[in-house]
């Protein structure tokens, strides 16, 4: 349900329901430290290029369980009491990746990772590498990649020292990535 501010209390005061909620991930300081230095950093490109922001290809993957699974960070059940609430889920869900940046000029994407016979596959360098040469950098021909910078974060298989090296030479120190030359914080 959504409620305006006013009648939200309200709702909680006749109801006596309360939200259960989900544990939360501690940040550490060296996480802290690791994004205060990159927004240092931005600030310090956007000073020089005011529209630097804009420049940037902001990429990440999502996996879509399909078998109806809701995401347990978004959602909250309200009650009185804890309801203990089970919901039952397969061993190995069938899930499908996808994959796509964002930019001031639009979206590259989506990508479903897929197998040749149209299987959903889980995503390890190989695929990634074969994602990056057979569509993205395709996709990046219609654009001035020497304007543009290419922001990942730090999965293993975006990470790996042949990915690394084959967006290197698309996007040479234009990387902002671990293992790049601006490295993109942890949890961030």
């Amino acid at each position: 349900m959504f409620f305006d501010q006013p009648t939200f209390p309200l709702y909680v005061n006749i109801t006596e329901e309360k939200p259960i909620e989900n544990n939360l991930v501690a940040l550490h300081f060296k996480y802290d430290q690791a994004r205060r230095r990159f927004v240092e950093w931005a600030q310090n490109k956007i000073a020089v290029v005011p529209d630097f922001h804009k420049r940037i290809l902001f990429s990440d993957a999502a996996h879509f369980c399909l078998y109806g699974y809701v995401n347990k960070q978004n959602c909250r059940i309200w009650s009185e009491a804890n309801p203990q609430v089970y919901v039952e889920t397969p061993l190995h869900p069938e899930k499908l990746t996808v994959w796509c940046t964002l930019w001031a000029s639009g979206i590259i994407g989506a990508y479903f990772f897929k197998n040749d016979e149209g299987h959903n596959v889980t995503v390890n360098g190989d695929r990634c590498r074969a994602m990056i040469t057979n569509f993205f950098i395709p996709e990046l021909n219609n654009h001035d990649v020497q304007e543009l910078w290419f922001q990942q974060d730090g999965a293993t298989c975006h990470t790996a020292r042949d990915t690394i090296d084959l967006l290197k030479d698309t996007f040479g120190d234009r990387l902002i990535s671990r293992f790049g030359r601006v490295n993109w914080p942890s949890r961030s």
